[in-house]
């Protein structure tokens, strides 16, 4: 027995929409998956991160330091991996520590590049959500 061609046409129908949706399925995915990348920072890493930030802004209120600091890195998560970010606040701190151990980052060039790039994302990311 033949299926008129009345009857098909609504399966081919919901095969093409069932393809749209898997499409649209698979552009939202990829986005997800691309946020995702872009903030692998550890939660304790936030944390951390979130709290020296309000402690070194003792004049402004806790709250509104949260949201500020929560901001600045969510600004530096999406321009730096999290492998990228411990590279560069490394350098960073060893930078800080006196005499002959933070003298070698700071005398040598890729620490010195490293510093620098840490320093401007940082900058960059506390004017963005307005830390002072």
């Amino acid at each position: 027995m033949t299926v008129p061609h009345s009857f098909r046409l609504p399966e081919l129908a919901s095969r093409q929409g069932l393809g749209l949706a898997l499409a649209g399925a698979a552009i939202v995915l990829s986005t997800i998956a691309g946020n995702a990348a872009a903030n692998d920072f550890p939660t304790i890493e936030r944390v951390l991160f979130v709290e020296a930030c309000a402690r070194d802004h003792p004049d402004r209120p806790h709250q509104e330091m949260l949201y500020k600091c929560s901001c600045a890195l969510d600004a530096i998560a999406a321009e730096y991996t999290y492998d990228q970010y411990v590279d560069l606040s490394t350098a960073f701190d060893a930078g800080q520590i006196a005499g002959e151990r933070g003298a070698a980052v700071r005398e040598s060039t890729t620490g010195q590049d490293l510093i620098k790039q840490f320093r401007a994302a940082r900058a960059k990311a506390f004017n963005s959500c307005f830390i002072q």
